[in-house]
This record gives C-alpha cells, structure tokens and sequence, in this order.
C-alpha cells in the first residue's frame, strides 16, 4: 500500500514525511482493516511530525481522522462486517483495568495509546485497529465531511459534555474555529442557547449563520451571564475573562492541550462555587453519543480537500492557518 512515513522529526517545512510503499497489514484476532478513504489532518500530527511531542516509534504513519470501509476482518471479529463504513479517532486503545477503564474514563488511562502516534495512523491507504475503538459511521454524509468530525468534532462534544448544560441553559463559546462550529450546532440541537465571542469578524458571520443566539467580540458585553463557557484558544489571559461572565455555580472547561499562564486575580470570579476544568483526549461514548447525534442532524462541516499525493503541501498550510476550515486528504 502507499503510505506518508515519518523517520526523523524535522520542521514540516522540510518535509519530514516520505511517500513510498510499505506492506499492507493484516488484521488478526478482534482486529479490522478500513481502507482508507479520506484522512483529515491535525495539527497534533504537526506537533509531532516536527518533535514539539516525542516520536514513540519510527517508522511512523501519522493521521488520527480516519473514515473509510471495513475490508478485511480478523476471526474473531463480531461488531464489524466487510463493506461497513468505519472510523478512527485519536484514541487507539487502552489497558481496560483501570479505574479510569472501569469507569468509563479510558481517555485518563496511563496506558492509552494513541492513532498516529503510538500506533500507525491513517495517512496510508490501509490500517488497522481494535474493533473495539472503531465507530460505525453514519451514512448521511461523504467521507470528505466525516472525516473532520473524527477529531474536532468528538474532541468539541466532549468539551461540551464537560460543560455540563441543559436544555434553556446558555453556553459561551470563546474563539470559534471548526471545533466551536461543531459544540454550536449540537448545542442548538439540544436547545440550549448559544453566545459566541471571537476576535475574527469572518468567524462571527459563520456563527450566525449557523445559528448562534448572539455573537461578539471579546470587547462586547453579553446579554446576560452564562451556565457554562469553554474556551478554544490557549490563551490564559481569557480564564478570567471568562469566568466573569459565569452566573453562580458556572462550568468553565479549557479546550486546548496546552494554554499559556493563567492567573485569576480578582477571586470574586471565581467565587460562588464557579469552577474550572480542563479537557484531557476522548473516550469512545463521546465518539459514539457524537456520531448518533450527527446522524439526526444536518451537521455542516467546513473543509478543503486535497490529493493524498499533495500531503506533504497541504501540513505547512494548515501549520501557517491558510486553510478554511479543516484540511481533508482523498485517499482512495
């Protein structure tokens, strides 16, 4: 099969990744094998293509937003079926002993390990995979929309389940690229109201045009205080910002991996049982309360799709923010 390999962490600039064949794996025990049909493209694989996160095997295929088709099936298979459509995410597999295993939290698990990091990933025309950590995939939408959803889209739901709101309830989204899209339209489904604040008046246009209850600045004050916001950007001067706009006993959770220093000096906004909490990867109920509600709702994704063959091109665009929306790569 073909495949993007990455050997040696360097600047993507330099085009650390090297187009060649390499056997197709088999798939064995309770394993399946997707052919690949579009592989979206994260910046985490960026992080670690260029070594700001260490390389845990190499020879190494990179990608963790994998939607494609069941082709080949190990014996003991049972969830799966050839010719059904299948995706990846982030999380790959985990020791399922835990506490965190036991209790559904399997995203905390020491042991985790992670597609395209730990384990090859789905810039390749084939790969395989638990099928335990598979999702079926609804059939209302192509491979180039699906694809998204398998990082962005999942990682944004569980920001959302974090936030802990209800229906009536108002949720402010702080900095709206493809993740916040995907919380305002699942939000809106559920009927909880919506506020969205970002500096990009471009960003404030799609968040109205996807529904959004009101939308502003970061210089604008909301119409009234919220139950819950999360933040996008990792930047911790917004902590404290945000949290007061918080009503009594608010949810803030912080998206980001990574977010520069936060101090919250005013303890007034943080009072009153208003609390913070960070988001740590994904657990498979998230990918699959997700994926059951894409299946009910017209979800609009925002992409660019590329040849598999221009990948090498397409992860310095995406590193530099010159792609609308999300950057998809056609595989087969």
């Amino acid at each position: 099969m073909r495949a993007w390999i990455l050997d040696k962490q360097s600047k993507i600039e330099e085009k650390p990744l090297r187009f060649e064949e390499v056997e197709t794996p088999e798939p064995a025990g309770n394993k399946i094998r997707i052919k690949v049909y579009s592989c979206g493209v994260c910046r985490t694989d960026i992080h670690i293509a260029e070594g700001d996160l260490p390389l845990k095997k190499a020879p190494l295929i990179l990608g963790h937003e994998i939607v494609g088709v069941v082709d080949e099936t190990g014996k003991d298979v049972t969830f799966f079926r050839k010719g059904d459509r299948a995706g990846v995410a982030w999380l790959n597999s985990a020791c399922g002993k835990c506490k965190f295993c036991l209790s559904k939290k399997e995203n905390l698990c020491a042991e985790a390990k992670f597609t395209g990091w730990d384990e090859n990933g789905g810039y390749a025309e084939f790969t395989v995979i638990d099928e335990n950590f598979a999702y079926h995939l609804t059939d209302n939408m192509s491979f180039e929309e699906l694809a998204p959803l398998m990082c962005p889209g999942i990682a944004g739901y569980r920001s959302f389940k974090l936030a802990d709101v209800k229906e009536g309830e108002k949720l402010a989204l702080y900095g709206f690229g493809p993740t916040a899209s995907y919380v305002l339209q699942v939000a809106k489904y559920l009927g909880i109201e919506v506020f969205a604040i970002t500096r990009s008046e471009k960003n404030r246009d799609v968040a109205k045009e996807l529904g959004a209850d009101w939308v502003g600045s970061y210089e604008d004050k909301p119409p009234e205080l919220v139950d819950a916001g999360i933040i996008f950007p990792p930047a911790g001067n917004l902590v404290e910002f945000a949290l007061s706009q918080l009503d009594r006993d608010g949810r803030l959770i912080l998206a980001p991996v990574y977010m520069t220093p936060i101090e919250i000096k005013d303890y007034s906004n943080i009072w009153l049982e208003r609390s913070i909490k960070s988001l740590a990867h994904i657990s498979r109920d998230d990918g699959r309360e997700f994926l059951k509600i894409v299946g009910k709702i017209d979800i609009k994704t925002n992409k660019e799709v590329f040849p598999f063959e221009k990948l090498d091109e397409v992860l310095p665009l995406v590193k530099h923010g010159k792609i609308k929306g999300n950057a998809v790569i056609k595989i087969c």
